[in-house]
């Protein structure tokens, strides 16, 4: 993108996007398997229900996958917006791609330790970092806009 200006930003959204799919992927890899082999579900019979309800089902270490999924459409969604004015604006190259850089490296940290150790005080410190990033780019913006 480096021959159209402020579109720079576009490719740490487009990755985010990407993990996002990766995160995907991993959960149901490990979610199915373990659906399968559970004594509980009846995966031929299967109806209604939402994926919490396999929180009291499947074991802790398959469902913080499925977490770490949620939670990339949660905060994430604000960077996704954030960015797209930025680049609207002719904003997104620079300082402003480099912060969201930032932020998804962060995600995509917090993700590797939510679904692997899921330590929670290094996960909290993760989720602070990339929401400080996240309002950096956010007061950035609004500096501009406004």
């Amino acid at each position: 993108m480096g021959d159209v200006i402020g579109m720079d930003i576009l490719q740490p959204v487009v990755a985010l996007a990407i993990w996002t799919m990766i995160m995907w992927a991993w959960m149901y890899a490990t979610r199915i398997p373990a659906m399968s082999k559970s004594p509980d579900i009846d995966t031929a019979n299967l109806t209604g229900g939402i994926g919490s309800d396999l929180d009291k089902i499947l074991p802790e270490k398959i469902q913080w996958k499925a977490h770490n999924y949620n939670h990339l459409h949660e905060a994430p969604t604000v960077f996704y917006a954030v960015a797209l004015v930025l680049a609207l604006i002719g904003a997104g190259d620079g300082q402003n791609a480099l912060i969201a850089w930032i932020y998804v490296g962060l995600r995509i940290i917090h993700s590797l330790v939510q679904a692997t150790a899921n330590k929670i005080m290094v996960r909290f410190v993760l989720f602070a970092l990339s929401s400080l990033v996240l309002i950096w780019l956010i007061v950035k913006a609004a500096i501009l806009v406004f």
